[in-house]
């Protein structure tokens, strides 16, 4: 019985800070992910996706999450290029046969 009152204590303890950086996370992808694949099919957008936002601060991916629900703009679209050419993206991008983003 004590493991079990544990057990709920440890559930119910979830890490908020955790559950916002997912959340965070997801918004940024619904912004990347439609700027990645204009320039490649929908797998390779989503592994890229992923790649860009790994290789992102914290600060970008909370700046890009602020875009969700309107087209990305220029500054936007800057930001995820600039974030795709850096050594960890590129070499997410080889790992995961994500061809390179145009422009």
């Amino acid at each position: 019985m004590r493991w079990v009152v544990l057990a709920i204590l440890l559930l119910a303890g979830c890490d908020p800070q955790g559950l916002a950086d997912k959340a965070v996370r997801r918004a940024a992808e619904q912004v990347v992910m439609p700027v990645v694949a204009r320039d490649m099919p929908t797998g390779p957008a989503q592994a890229a996706t992923g790649c860009i936002l790994d290789a992102a601060t914290g600060a970008e991916t909370e700046a890009l999450a602020r875009d969700i629900g309107v087209e990305a703009g220029t500054l936007t679209i800057a930001t995820i290029r600039a974030i795709a050419q850096r050594p960890a993206a590129q070499g997410c991008f080889a790992r995961s046969g994500v061809p390179p983003l145009q422009g």
